[in-house]
């Protein structure tokens, strides 16, 4: 599974004083996900800005 900490969802939340996971699922994506059957999850996105930049 990919790291969390290199993706563009893990945002810092203010209220919660923790990192967590910014992306919009219902319940049952959120179920499928905890369960752990992938090998990576879906959602992911670097949050690395330049990687676009480096690959032109």
């Amino acid at each position: 599974m990919e790291q969390c900490e290199t993706c563009a969802y893990y945002v810092f939340d203010e209220e919660y004083d923790e990192y967590v996971c910014d992306v919009q699922m219902d319940e049952d994506d959120y179920y499928r996900l905890a369960e752990g059957r992938r090998r990576s999850c879906p959602y992911y996105r670097s949050g690395d800005e330049y990687l676009i930049a480096r690959k032109q």
